[in-house]
Parts: C-alpha cells; sequence; structure tokens
C-alpha cells in the first residue's frame, strides 16, 4: 500500500479544488492511502478577511515532520511572482531535519499550481519547487503527455508537463475549468501508480 500525501497551501480556494481532485486521482489507485492536508496560513486573520483569503477551510493543518511518513507527496501551491508562495516556502524551509536524516530520499515528489493569468509563471514555479525536492533526494514526476488534454488548443487551459496547473484570473473569478481538473486527476493517479511500483 503507497501513501500518499497531498499536501497544498491556496489563498482563495483554486489550489484547495485541484488538491481535492488530485486527492480522487489518487484515491482511484487500488489500495492507496491518501492524506489531504495544508500548511498554515501566515497572514494574521483581521488582514486575510480583509483580503478574502479563505479561513474556512476544512484539511487538517501538516507538520514538517510528518513528511517522511508518506511514500509520495503532491504538493500544491500559488504563483507568487514565478514562485511559490511564502507559506509553503516557509513550511518547507522547516524541513531542514528531515534533510539531515535523508527522510525523504527515494521518496516520489510532485507540484501542481495555480496562476492570475496564462503566463503568470505555472512552469517557472513548478521547475523552482523542484529543487527543493531534488535537495531532498525525491523522485519527480510531472504530468506526462499520455495525459490528452496537454495538447488542447480549443480553449485557454492550464495544464503543463510538469505538472497540472490551472489559471484563477486577474480577479480570482475563475475557476478550475473541467480539462484542468482532469489533469489534476489524471497526476495524482499517475503520481501514486508510480509510488505503489515503488513502494507497495
Amino acid at each position: 500500500m503507497a501513501k500518499v500525501l497531498v499536501l497544498y497551501y491556496s489563498s482563495y480556494g483554486h489550489i484547495e479544488t485541484m488538491a481535492a481532485v488530485m486527492a480522487e486521482g489518487a484515491r482511484s489507485v487500488a489500495g492507496a492511502d491518501v492524506t489531504v492536508k495544508r500548511v498554515p496560513e501566515l497572514v494574521p486573520d483581521e488582514v486575510a478577511r480583509a483580503a478574502g483569503i479563505r479561513l474556512d477551510q476544512v484539511a487538517p493543518i501538516a507538520s514538517p515532520g510528518e513528511l517522511g511518513d508518506y511514500d509520495a507527496i503532491i504538493f500544491g501551491t500559488p504563483t507568487r511572482f514565478g514562485n511559490m508562495a511564502a507559506q509553503m516556502r516557509n513550511f518547507l524551509d522547516q524541513t531542514g531535519g528531515l534533510w539531515a536524516k535523508g527522510a525523504l530520499i527515494g521518496k516520489v515528489g510532485s507540484v501542481f499550481v495555480s496562476t492570475a493569468s496564462q503566463h503568470g509563471g505555472q512552469e517557472t514555479t513548478i521547475t523552482s519547487f523542484h529543487t527543493t525536492l531534488l535537495h531532498h533526494g525525491m523522485i519527480i514526476v510531472g504530468l506526462p503527455y499520455s495525459w490528452a488534454g496537454a495538447t488542447r488548443m480549443d480553449e485557454v487551459s492550464g495544464g503543463t508537463p510538469y505538472g497540472a496547473s490551472t489559471l484563477a484570473g486577474a480577479d480570482g473569478s475563475r475557476q478550475p475549468s473541467a480539462n484542468e481538473l482532469d489533469g489534476a486527476r489524471f497526476q495524482g493517479r499517475h503520481v501514486t501508480e508510480i509510488a505503489t511500483r515503488l513502494f507497495g
């Protein structure tokens, strides 16, 4: 049985939605043990409320030390100027103890993201995120072109070979499309199938 963690940060719910579908794909693999958790919010409550940041998310808060308990971790973050959000960076910066023990070496790591615009840094966010995973010795898995939605040209859509993605719109009003959710579902299953082969 492969143990999979979908670990995310979401300000306005786009990554939260993608995380749920990512977990759905992971759970479609027989015998998979899938957990969804989020990293802590760093923005003070009163500031978050004023900015419309979602404070009602139901996924439990993860602790850095527990990452070593999983065979695969699928990380989700919105982009901030082409990089991961500070909340995710802060969480990962607390994993030095895991690094010192080599606790994540050989584990599967994968990433999905959200941006406001089509060219808002989806790919740079994912590939820069990979640097941290490589320092931990993780095996990186993306979203292969066997997912047919990667080559659709009839709509503006997220979805890169590096990982699933969604476009939120400049005001955050656009929700993940059916194609973007399908990419997340595919990635969740793909990562879990690989983890099952390695650890199941």
